[in-house]
């Protein structure tokens, strides 16, 4: 792992203001993440973890506090610029996939290339290259609405992929698989990790926080513990899980 510095975060605080009544959803949380971590940030429904990560893939801003990404103070960046930054740093992995149902996966997975600002020569070729690596480049040309959750994940997972992202967001990827499907989701994002991609998933089981290095447990708005994982699951494939 490199010594390099992704993400550093100081005393953020999100307050939510809603008929003068204010919510404070983030009580001064601080941290840093390496490049090639993968962390789990975990707590119950409420606890501030899905705030949190919309902040850190700059989806929303942080009320107070200061952000670092890459060592760029991005606090107080305009929004186009975060928008840039997002696009091709940041890749998400959504519990609802986030698919267009009567596009193909090729094209799903496509998307975020479309948004860049110049038109790549070799799209096909990274698209293709996306969906092998979560193995579904057997299904291009289907429709998402004809996939199974499972697969439908693992498209989302390329999609998140296909502009080699500094560093993935996976919120609850599990939340709507079954347990086969969920133990594939959870493999593919350990072999993006030992690929060198950074990680960061944000879940309420202990059973999925479990399968990243270190974690981070939320409650009421604050980080409350930071832990490296001591018995860390390995999502194993489908020939291992059968023996």
């Amino acid at each position: 792992m490199s010594n390099q510095m992704l993400i550093t975060v100081e005393n953020l605080r999100k307050i939510y203001a809603n008929d003068g009544v204010e919510t404070q959803a983030l009580c001064g949380v601080s941290f840093s993440v390496e490049k090639g971590e993968f962390i789990s940030i975990m707590g119950p429904s409420g606890s501030g973890k899905s705030t949190l990560m919309q902040i850190l893939g700059f989806l929303d801003r942080a009320s107070e506090g200061r952000y670092f990404f890459e060592g760029l103070d991005v606090s107080e960046f305009l929004d186009d610029q975060l928008a840039e930054i997002r696009n091709k740093k940041i890749g998400f992995i959504f519990q609802s996939f986030n698919l267009l149902s009567r596009t193909t996966v090729f094209e799903n997975v496509e998307l975020p290339l479309l948004y860049s600002n110049k038109y790549l020569k070799n799209n096909q070729e990274r698209v293709n290259s996306a969906l092998h690596a979560v193995g579904m480049e057997h299904r291009l040309g289907y429709f998402s609405n004809q996939l199974s959750g499972g697969e439908k994940q693992r498209v989302a997972i390329a999609r998140a992929l296909v502009n080699d992202p500094e560093v993935i967001f996976a919120d609850e990827p599990t939340g709507n698989l079954d347990s086969k499907s969920g133990l594939q989701v959870m493999r593919i994002l350990q072999k993006l990790n030992d690929a060198g991609h950074t990680v960061i998933l944000v879940t309420h089981e202990t059973y999925t926080a479990q399968h990243a290095k270190r974690i981070l447990y939320m409650k009421d708005g604050a980080i409350i513990a930071d832990d490296l994982v001591r018995d860390r699951k390995i999502a194993e494939s489908e020939d291992e899980l059968l023996k």
